[in-house]
C-alpha cells in the first residue's frame, strides 16, 4: 500500500510498514508461495502495478486486490504472478456469482484461480470486509469449488489481530470443500501452522512474521 509493504488490523487500522522491499524480497525467497495483495487496488485506489511487477519478478506470488475483470487477471499474469486471487468479483448481493466465476475460468483455467472467502461474524463479506452478505464461508466454499485450483479462507474477526486463527470455523469450510484450503486471520504460533498442515491446509502468516513472533528459519 502506498509503495511500501504494509499490516493491516482487520483491513483498516495500519499496524506496521516498510520501505525495505529488497530485505522482505530476500527473507522471503526460500518460500513456496509469498501472497502479494495490493491493498491500493483493493480500495479503488491507483495500483501498485510496478512494485507488483518488481516483486513478482523475484519472488513466486499468488496475487490479489481489486481485481474486477478478466483482462485484469491476465495482467497480473502475464507481471509474474503464479496464480490470480478473485474475491469480491466472484459474488454479487445475493451470493456466488457463478456465472462470473464461470467467465473466469473458461478464460484463464481454473489452475491459476484462488478464489477468496473472507468471513466476518459468520457470514462472507465483499467490498474490502465493508459489505456482508447472506451466505455463510461453508456455503460459498462449495459454490466455487468447480471453478478454482484453491480457496483462501480469511477470518477477519481475528486478521492481524495476533489473537490465534478460529481452527473450527477453518475446519467447517474446509470440510464443505475437496481443492486446496489455503487459511489467514491471526496466526501467531508455529503450532497453528503445523495443525493446519496436519489437515491439509495452507496458512497465511502475516503479522506474525513481520513483528518477530514466527522467525524466518533459513
Amino acid at each position: 500500500m502506498g509503495g511500501k509493504v504494509v499490516q493491516l488490523q482487520q483491513g483498516e487500522r495500519l499496524a506496521l510498514q516498510s520501505d525495505d522491499i529488497d530485505g522482505w524480497i530476500q527473507k522471503f525467497r526460500d518460500f513456496q508461495i509469498v501472497q502479494l495483495i495490493d491493498l491500493d487496488a483493493a480500495m479503488g485506489r491507483p495500483a501498485n502495478d510496478e512494485l507488483v511487477r518488481y516483486i513478482a519478478a523475484r519472488l513466486p506470488c499468488q496475487v490479489g486486490g481489486g481485481v474486477r475483470s478478466i483482462e485484469r487477471a491476465q495482467e497480473l499474469l502475464e507481471a509474474g504472478a503464479r496464480r490470480v486471487i478473485l474475491g469480491s468479483s466472484l459474488f454479487n448481493e445475493r451470493g456466488v456469482n457463478r456465472g462470473r466465476a464461470e467467465a473466469f475460468a473458461d478464460a484463464i483455467g481454473p489452475d491459476a484461480l484462488v478464489g477468496a472467502i473472507d468471513s466476518r461474524g459468520g457470514r462472507v463479506v465483499i467490498h474490502g470486509w465493508k459489505t456482508p452478505l447472506s451466505i455463510t464461508p461453508e456455503e460459498a466454499a462449495r459454490a466455487l469449488e468447480p471453478y478454482v485450483s484453491a480457496l483462501l479462507y480469511t477470518h477477519v474477526d481475528t486478521e492481524g489481530m495476533m489473537t490465534g486463527l478460529d481452527l473450527d470455523a477453518v475446519r467447517r469450510v474446509n470440510d464443505a470443500c475437496r481443492v486446496r484450503l489455503i487459511a489467514a486471520g491471526g496466526i501467531r504460533t508455529r503450532e497453528e501452522i503445523d495443525e493446519l498442515d496436519a489437515l491439509g491446509i495452507d496458512a497465511v502468516v502475516g503479522m506474525a512474521i513481520y513483528t518477530g513472533a514466527i522467525e524466518l528459519k533459513p
